[in-house]
């Protein structure tokens, strides 16, 4: 009995000894198995941080219940709440997910015939007559105007000059969601701030309510924005 007690005691010391003593934790971080160089690996608590090498690998020293976050400009920031699990083992590997590129003023054109209709008819000289016909007509007809009873050179009152439209401005409520959306992982409410589901938007009418939401918006920056939640998470706890 006396041997199972000096045990079980000598496993909690170990186990305590380890929760309160830094640990260099090593470590590489990937994207889809892609390396990812020049991550910032920023030890939150304790105010350190280094960058991935070429490789993808870091070493950083945390202890345990430090916040380790992961840093890149194109991707959702990841982090890492150190438990003992961590800090016995010996390599972690850090999956981070890119974030969504929004494509602009992108045009795509169709032919109409793809590459196997151009080959069965490339030895029939009926089909190439015809579809030479048909570009000749379609350039004639685009040429032809149909009069709509409009006034020559007539004075366009739907200008912009008599009816000037006004800019739409997207509401502040839906430019911080949308930032918030873009910055996170979509389970950083749940997992990291412990934010029920049903209290999400009332969470983020309250950080919408500071006016340092407003500067965020302003400038974005993703450590900044990351911060802001964090403080306000703590605030919003008390409130409850």
């Amino acid at each position: 009995m006396k041997v199972k007690l000096l045990t079980t005691i000598s496993f909690f010391t170990y186990q305590l000894s380890i929760s309160q003593t830094e640990k260099l934790l090593h470590g590489k971080v990937l994207s889809q198995n892609n390396i990812l160089s020049n991550v910032e690996v920023i030890n939150k608590t304790a105010k350190t941080s280094t960058r991935t090498n070429e490789f993808g690998e870091f070493s950083i020293l945390v202890k345990e219940q430090d916040s380790v976050l992961f840093f890149s400009k194109d991707y959702l920031f990841t982090r890492l709440k150190i438990t003992l699990k961590d800090l016995e083992k010996r390599y972690l590997i850090i999956e981070m997910t890119p974030k969504a590129e929004e494509l602009e003023n992108v045009i795509v054109s169709r032919s109409i015939f793809n590459k196997t209709d151009i080959k069965k008819i490339a030895n029939n000289k009926e089909e190439i007559n015809e579809i030479k016909n048909r570009k000749q007509f379609d350039e004639v007809t685009s040429k032809v105007t149909v009069y709509d009873g409009r006034i020559k050179n007539g004075l366009n009152f739907g200008y912009p000059i008599f009816d000037k439209p006004k800019k739409k401005i997207e509401p502040r409520d839906d430019r911080f969601k949308k930032l918030v959306i873009a910055s996170c992982s979509p389970d950083f409410f749940i997992k990291n701030l412990k934010i029920k589901p049903e209290e999400k938007e009332i969470f983020l009418k309250f950080c919408i309510a500071d006016p340092k939401s407003n500067t965020l918006l302003e400038k974005s920056n993703d450590l900044e924005l990351i911060d802001f939640l964090y403080t306000k998470n703590e605030e919003f706890k008390k409130l409850k």
